[in-house]
């Protein structure tokens, strides 16, 4: 039922924001975390990466909206069974946190 008014959003982010406009990144993570959770995992893929491609570009790589990208492909890589994968994304998300934030940080 959400499912066509997340796409049609994200289709109006596209035409008349750009690609690369964080209301669309945000509305790319919207629809992948919405595949997500309808089992749609090769679907959601694409976007995800998509998402993540292009907040490291404007963000860098060490934005916290960034990092959250980092951890939902993280996840969606584990629940696909691509364990070192998922496993490897969250030691570099942690490794960061801990760099930016130190180790006391809660």
């Amino acid at each position: 039922e959400a499912r066509p008014l997340v796409e049609e959003g994200l289709r109006g982010s596209r035409e008349i924001l750009g690609d690369r406009h964080p209301d669309t990144m945000a509305s790319i993570n919207i629809m992948a975390s919405l595949l997500m959770k309808m089992g749609e995992l090769q679907e959601a893929r694409p976007l995800l990466e998509e998402g993540l491609r292009g907040r490291r570009e404007t963000l860098g790589d060490r934005h916290p909206i960034t990092l959250e990208s980092i951890i939902s492909m993280a996840s969606l890589l584990k629940k696909m069974g691509e364990l070192q994968e998922a496993r490897l994304l969250s030691d570099d998300v942690m490794r960061v946190m801990k760099e930016t934030l130190g180790d006391r940080h809660p």
